[in-house]
């Protein structure tokens, strides 16, 4: 089984991500890892932080020679404004120079405060940052990695931006990255790209922030990863919890999830067909994302996640309370961003291949790449 552990805090000296499961024999470079990272910070609205924050990555293990050699893989994320935070954030006994004591609303502060007994909200909201997901970007380049050996890509695209949305129905392919990598906000339609740009605009310059909803795109995923057998191996169930695990994220679809309740059951779903010239069944929609039964279907996977405004804002004035005098106040500023939708298409196309990896693995298994592809060819034809 493939699974990953992360470890390290926003401002801490690093972030570490264990990744184990993955097979031997699988190409890997620092590069490749270090590319993935730089498009978590692309997208227009984020803070300043991202001109002077640098994912600086050290493969510690389990790499030799660009190959996986079938043992645990560990990353290190170094933080380079660790030097500006070593006496704040110590690990060594002393007292933090200031206490954080007016929790944020939406954000993990007052709930981890109270679970864990913590007087500083910084305790709590160190590890609860988005910070924390460049750990995962780090592990889904190990996942995209696997999935691109197996003839499957994953790419995301932003739908909306508060009140702006795309509104037709054309979804970027694999070979259309780069032109979403390059909008700046990370959408496929240029005039829906002019509008979000504007609100993000309008938004900065009231101190406020945006939410949204990013689409996730699998293609070429086989036919019958995850399983009908269990509550916990639906693969829309294990998608759908990844995605909700986004810091932010509050809401998922599968497929058009959102829409289909309100429909009658001759309009809801995908209609099978056969393709005599390449042998297979064949969907023309893809209403139910490509799963069906917790399995997936041999089509496309769609899933949007949905982004709440972000709480921290550059005007405070959400009301909180202090913890220690118990008097109304404002919220505590941490460094922010009006927006942060588009960094979040990248981590939710990262949850998304660390599912359909470990899925994929869990159904074809392996302990080399090439046993893995063996399998899978091999499973393939018998469908033939």
């Amino acid at each position: 089984m493939l699974r990953y552990l992360t470890a390290g805090e926003s401002h801490g000296k690093a972030l570490v991500v264990v990744v184990e499961g993955l097979p031997a024999g699988l190409p890997v470079t620092a590069d490749a890892v270090q590319g993935e990272l730089g498009r978590r910070r692309l997208g227009y609205g984020r803070g300043p932080r991202m001109r002077f924050e640098v994912d600086e990555i050290t493969l510690l293990a389990g790499i030799r020679h660009g190959r996986t050699l079938g043992s645990p893989v560990a990353i290190e994320i170094a933080n380079t404004e660790w030097p500006k935070w070593e006496e704040e954030m110590s690990p060594h006994p002393g007292a933090p120079s200031r206490v954080l004591t007016t929790p944020r609303p939406g954000h993990a502060d007052l709930a981890g405060m109270q679970k864990y007994g913590f007087d500083d909200a910084r305790d709590v909201l160190e590890r609860a940052s988005a910070r924390e997901t460049a750990a995962r970007v780090a592990a889904g380049a190990l996942a995209k990695a696997l999935l691109s050996q197996l003839g499957v890509d994953v790419i995301s695209h932003v739908v909306a931006i508060g009140p702006e949305a795309v509104k037709g129905t054309v979804r970027p392919g694999p070979a259309d990255l780069e032109t979403v990598d390059a909008s700046p906000v990370r959408c496929f339609d240029t005039e829906a790209e002019e509008r979000m740009v504007a609100a993000i605009k309008a938004a900065a310059k009231e101190g406020d922030s945006l939410g949204g909803v990013v689409e996730v795109l699998a293609s070429g995923v086989p036919v019958g990863l995850g399983s009908h057998v269990h509550w916990d191996r639906r693969l829309d169930g294990l998608l759908a919890q990844a995605l909700m695990s986004i810091q932010a994220v509050k809401h998922v679809d599968i497929g058009e999830g959102g829409t289909t309740p309100a429909l009658r059951g001759s309009e809801a779903h995908d209609a099978i067909s056969w393709d005599e010239s390449a042998g297979a069944y064949h969907r023309e929609t893809s209403r139910a994302g490509g799963i069906e039964g917790g399995m997936s279907t041999g089509g496309l996977v769609v899933a949007r996640a949905g982004m709440k405004p972000l709480a921290t804002l550059n005007r405070p004035v959400l009301a909180t309370v202090d913890v220690v005098t118990k008097e109304s106040t404002v919220s505590f500023k941490e460094r922010t961003d009006v927006t942060a939708v588009p960094a979040m298409g990248v981590v939710a196309e990262t949850m998304t291949a660390l599912v359909l990896a470990a899925e994929a693995l869990r159904k074809f298994g392996g302990d080399s790449l090439a046993e893995v592809l063996r399998n899978r060819d091999g499973f393939l034809a018998s469908l033939r």
